[in-house]
């Protein structure tokens, strides 16, 4: 018979399976040669999509299928790895709980990315840091400015404050390993079924819809530690306060736009407005003031408020947790102590 305490879900085991997670992430990132839990999931969504199309008619049944299978496949293969390790010892289902907590991160990643940007505007290789930037982002790079590069980079850094680290953090926090592995397979689902062309229009609703809602929370929260985390950082933490309350919403996803405010404000930047996917142009609503042109040295300023946002957020939902199973614990104590 096994239990939670097996494999790391016990009262401290999350904790110490998130701090080790962190730390592996800020040291290692995600190497190109380390096997990753997203490209299997990635690859695996796309072979239940042409599976899938074929046995259903019905575009819209075809996506929630699909979307469903990859996210039990997904959760019931973390589960099967971390009760596997608890029948060896409770230390290696700690080590593997850690690890898969690990590959839902990518702090260190997109860091490691946005600085090749960086570097590349500085150097005034301006055709390297559109190459550079295309990597992290959808729209269209060959013909951005510096300016625009900038703002890409930006852009990208803040949403993904959310969807490559505070809300994995969430979810290990609340569910352990198997609830990081799961929120990861929903963001991968939305990165790949996710999008409003003729193709995914139907198919992809679930993805994009499960997506909005599973960041619905973390999105949120993550506001919370932004914003005195651009206070410890001698940013315009006011300013972002203001720009997440005036602008938040000006954005087509229901959370996106909130980090995107947060960082505008924060950095007295303005983001938002055109780009090109496909060859066409799409105007969205701006977000922040243009109290400061965008320039190079805005990414690193991105990164260090990504990173602080992240560790105000973690040591707080670390914190909490360990109060509110303690509470738990000395309570069930006292139950039955009286009983």
């Amino acid at each position: 018979m096994w239990s939670t305490e097996q494999w790391g879900c016990d009262g401290v085991g999350i904790e110490r399976q998130l701090l080790a997670a962190l730390a592996l992430d800020l040291l290692v990132g995600d190497p190109s040669w380390l096997p990753h839990p997203v490209r299997w999931m990635g690859a695996g969504a796309l072979r239940a999509e042409s599976l899938l199309r074929r046995v259903i008619s019905s575009e819209r049944l075809a996506g929630i299928c699909a979307g469903l299978l990859v996210m039990v496949l997904s959760g019931l293969s973390a589960w099967l790895l971390l009760h596997s390790c608890g029948r060896i010892h409770p230390l290696v289902a700690d080590g593997m709980g850690a690890l898969l907590i690990y590959t839902t991160l990518a702090a260190r990643d997109l860091a490691r990315h946005a600085d090749r940007v960086f570097r590349a505007l500085v150097a005034g290789d301006l055709p390297e840091a559109r190459r550079q930037v295309g990597m992290i982002v959808g729209r269209d790079t060959d013909e951005l400015d510096e300016e625009d590069v900038t703002r890409a980079a930006v852009e990208s850094i803040a949403e993904s404050t959310v969807d490559g680290v505070t809300a994995p953090i969430f979810f290990a926090l609340l569910f352990g390993p198997v609830g990081a592995i799961v929120y990861r397979a929903i963001n991968t689902l939305d990165s790949t079924f996710g999008y409003r062309n003729e193709r995914y229009l139907r198919f992809g609703w679930f993805s994009a819809r499960i997506d909005d809602l599973a960041n619905l929370v973390p999105a949120r929260l993550t506001i919370v530690a932004a914003i005195p985390a651009a206070a410890f950082l001698g940013l315009k933490a006011r300013r972002s306060l203001r720009m997440v309350l005036r602008d938040g919403r000006n954005h087509a996803s229901p959370n996106s736009g909130l980090m995107e405010a947060a960082m505008a404000g924060a950095l007295g930047v303005q983001l938002g407005g055109t780009n090109n996917y496909f060859g066409t142009p799409m105007t969205k609503p701006t977000i922040g003031d243009p109290d400061t042109p965008l320039r190079a040295n805005h990414i690193p300023q991105a990164c260090r408020f990504m990173f602080a946002t992240s560790a105000v957020f973690a040591a707080v939902g670390i914190l909490l947790r360990w109060m509110a199973v303690h509470c738990f614990t000395v309570g069930i104590t006292i139950v039955s102590a009286q009983l």
